[in-house]
């Protein structure tokens, strides 16, 4: 035993990861007080069950633990999808933000100047999101439109990686249309993540892969990155400006903290131990899941079905024509 622990304690990544544990489960005890902080993680113990596998999944691939939080908490715990968007986006500015500092203690290889154009776009793009778009859009149709995309996102990943195509580690080329690109992306990804409380990651994801032709073991960790700066933004947002994270999301969020800042982390250090094949495989899993979910619990009526086909059709072609960019660019 003795042995071991000097083993984890002599890793840079888990002794960084075990501070930032500490930091946080310090910091709830003591603004909660400990008898209350014990007694809302017991009444909530729901939401910090689904974030033990939904923040192992923000760490270890591009789909964000909003990706888990939102389907789970309105299919499963049935709260409202404006309190589930919230609360996706509050708990992954602490899960992400744990397994972005992890990431950067790795040393895991990202690509930094993507992250730093990508994040000025998304700062304007989720509060468009949030303040503008959502209260315009039937919460069914936001939820479709979010599963056709990264459902059409799959059907091109599993192509590209049926071919023998080039992974790159680096963006090679980095000039004033790459910058523009990036924005665009940015404030594309934060408009989504102001509809559903992810997406950034995702849409990030795919323009990485698809476009610049990233290699998934470094588009992965980007993505959590992205989308740290982007849940951060968009919690900010709606604690100061919008004044609508009060009880019982924040409550939910309390019971979550303690789980996701240990699990996030783990998701990175574990992400970067697995083959790129694995990532790709754990992703196109997840997207599988929640394809089915959403057919069988949302209701499919007429605007629904028409949303979600609308929504493929657009994908797939934005897909495709990034596919087909990055080829004709090589």
């Amino acid at each position: 035993m003795y042995s071991l622990f000097q083993f984890i304690l002599s890793q840079r990544s888990i002794r960084y990861s075990l501070l930032c544990v500490l930091t946080v489960w310090t910091s709830w005890l003591i603004i909660l007080e400990p008898s209350r902080a014990i007694y809302n993680l017991i009444e909530h113990w729901e939401f910090a069950f689904t974030m033990v596998f939904g923040s192992m999944v923000a760490g270890a691939t591009s789909m964000g633990g909003g990706a888990v939080a939102f389907p789970a908490l309105t299919k499963w715990l049935h709260v409202s999808p404006p309190d589930a968007k919230l609360f996706s986006l509050a708990i992954q500015s602490i899960g992400m933000s744990a397994a972005s500092f992890t990431i950067v203690a790795m040393k895991t290889p990202v690509e930094w100047k993507l992250i730093r154009w990508v994040s000025l776009g998304g700062i304007p793009g989720i509060f468009m999101g949030t303040a503008f778009l959502a209260p315009l859009l039937p919460p069914e149709v936001i939820k479709i439109s979010f599963t056709m995309m990264v459902s059409s996102f799959a059907l091109i990943l599993i192509h590209l990686n049926l071919t023998k195509t080039e992974r790159k580690l680096t963006i090679e080329h980095w000039g004033k249309r790459e910058k523009i690109l990036s924005l665009v992306v940015g404030v594309m990804g934060g408009m989504i993540s102001g509809l559903v409380g992810s997406g950034m990651d995702v849409f990030a994801y795919s323009v990485m892969v698809l476009l610049f032709g990233l290699c998934e073991k470094v588009s992965t960790p980007t993505s959590v990155i992205l989308m740290a700066i982007n849940a951060v933004t968009g919690f900010l947002i709606h604690n100061f400006i919008l004044g609508d994270f009060v009880t019982p999301v924040s409550n939910y969020w309390l019971a979550a903290v303690p789980v996701v800042v240990v699990g996030a982390p783990t998701g990175a250090i574990l992400c970067s131990l697995m083959k790129r094949q694995m990532v790709v495989g754990i992703l196109i899993s997840l997207i599988v899941i929640e394809l089915l979910t959403s057919l069988l619990l949302i209701p499919l009526t007429t605007s629904v079905v028409s949303a979600g086909f609308f929504a493929l059709i657009l994908f797939t072609s934005f897909y495709y024509l990034m596919y087909r960019t990055k080829l004709r660019r090589a």
